[in-house]
């Protein structure tokens, strides 16, 4: 009887297996799809005579040279999440400043964030934070983030970082006080290709992976990551990472 039920689990996860590739390997076609035939669009019209059009060559040039950037940025971040999920990119843990990295962050995003008059603010007394973590991935981390909270922010709001230092790890939070996430929502913002506002996340350029990532690399460094979000009020992501032990 036991042998008969883990037969029948094993094909059961077989079953889910192949429905889950199925599904991605759709969502993939589909991502890819539509920089592809925006560029194909774009080509045939200047080789139709938009070329030596002065009023619109520079027109289609730069709406190719935009579908080709987020074809791009789609195939890298597949690149990434596969190399997660497989295990194949190994951690660089070093001990480093967590407040420098958000201060350079917060230096990077500043034109972006001016242009939507939104605020970049830290919320901690500490001069220094020390973590052992891979920066370069905790930095890919943070900028998934904060580019989040820039695209679906209100004009004139707030994106917060706040630091709760523990003994072992420290928490930090994300905030937003952006559009927000339905209930209905909020267990599917992990996923693969998943976005809460579809027309709005591709017109800004999103691939939909961003927080599957996000999910991947703090999982790898054994830590957790909680999302809370109100519609109209704002998001929260919250995520672990070690102090440093070190003397």
């Amino acid at each position: 009887m036991k042998k008969k039920l883990s037969e029948e689990q094993e094909i059961l996860a077989l079953k889910r297996a192949a429905k889950y590739r199925r599904q991605f390997l759709g969502n993939v076609s589909h991502e890819l799809k539509t920089p592809i035939f925006n560029i194909q669009g774009y080509i045939h019209t200047l080789i139709d005579g938009a070329l030596h059009d002065p009023n619109v060559n520079e027109k289609y040039l730069l709406r190719t040279s935009k579908s080709i950037d987020r074809l791009i940025s789609i195939i890298e971040d597949l690149e990434v999440l596969a190399k997660l999920e497989s295990d194949e990119l190994a951690l660089d843990l070093t001990k480093w400043d967590f407040i420098d990295l958000v201060n350079e962050l917060f230096d990077f995003f500043e034109i972006k964030a001016s242009e939507k008059n939104i605020k970049l603010s830290l919320d901690s007394s500490l001069e220094k934070l020390l973590v052992f973590a891979d920066k370069e991935k905790i930095n890919q981390v943070l900028l998934n983030l904060i580019s989040n909270s820039l695209k679906y922010g209100k004009k004139g709001g707030n994106i917060i970082i706040a630091i709760e230092k523990g003994v072992e790890s420290s928490l930090i939070k994300v905030s937003d006080d952006g559009i927000g996430i339905s209930k209905d929502n909020m267990g599917r913002v992990f996923e693969r290709f998943y976005r809460v506002d579809k027309g709005r996340s591709r017109s800004q350029g999103g691939t939909g992976l961003g927080l599957a990532i996000v999910k991947h690399i703090i999982e790898a460094h054994e830590q957790e990551i909680q999302i809370t979000s109100e519609v109209d009020k704002g998001t929260t992501i919250s995520f672990g990472i070690q102090n440093d032990k070190s003397i």
